[in-house]
């Protein structure tokens, strides 16, 4: 199918601050949004602001909300990033850091594997890393996740550990990563999920493991909000 996205139609499948900047831009951080958000913004939100005063375009791709970065979210945000770049004389070297938080940690993670441009970092919450172990952890999630892949070749286990990135550690970029996870996580286990998945990760890769404790999923506490943010702008020091 040919590419319908332009920058002129960008609004139509992404938020992006790109016109708030005034100056050189820096870069780009994507974030990719949790299980079952559809939002779109009509304002600005707070953090976009922030970024357009530091000169990095803030991009939030409105992937399927049960999307799981699937193969077309992979290409639907590479096709976003790619509309970007042209509009802005950006090439394979730009700075791109890929965020998110529980389904968006695991899209931020999978994205690195897969990105055309390959991110130069990656800083999640509370992520989803063992997909298959996850398919059994709710009663909500096998819908969302036979609706991501059930049309890949083969079985659904195989095409689940494909964008699972605890099955993904040989495949994931030589690029720093920070994994924040709340000990109190009801939703996405810490045991199951992140410390098992930096564990892997440790004997390769460069890897920061933040525990958040006392705090629920995704909930980060106003400390660990500021250092979530300061890894992010690290990159564009």
């Amino acid at each position: 199918m040919e590419k319908i996205i332009n920058y002129d139609t960008l609004r139509n499948f992404a938020y992006s601050n790109d016109r708030l900047i005034k100056g050189q831009i820096r870069g780009i951080v994507l974030y990719f949004a949790g299980l079952g958000n559809a939002t779109m913004y009509d304002k600005d939100p707070g953090d976009a602001l922030e970024y357009a005063e530091d000169g990095i375009i803030f991009v939030r791709p409105y992937c399927n909300p049960w999307a799981w970065m699937n193969r077309q979210a992979v290409a639907y945000t590479d096709e976003i990033v790619a509309v970007l770049c042209e509009k802005y004389g950006l090439g394979d070297e730009v700075k791109i850091v890929s965020t998110g938080g529980s389904m968006g940690g695991l899209s931020a993670l999978v994205y690195c594997a897969y990105a055309k441009i390959t991110p130069c970092a990656c800083v999640v919450n509370c992520p989803v890393c063992d997909l298959p172990y996850h398919f059994t952890e709710r009663p909500d999630l096998p819908r969302t996740l036979y609706s991501a892949f059930g049309e890949y070749e083969g079985d659904l286990q195989s095409a689940m550990q494909s964008c699972s990135p605890l099955h993904l550690v040989d495949q994931m970029p030589d690029i720093p990563y920070t994994v924040f996870h709340c000990t109190g996580d009801k939703s996405v286990a810490i045991d199951r999920h992140s410390e098992p998945f930096v564990r892997e990760m440790k004997k390769a890769h460069n890897i920061q493991f933040n525990v958040v404790p006392l705090r629920g999923h995704t909930d980060l506490s106003a400390k660990a909000k500021l250092e979530y943010g300061a890894a992010i702008l690290a990159q564009f020091k």
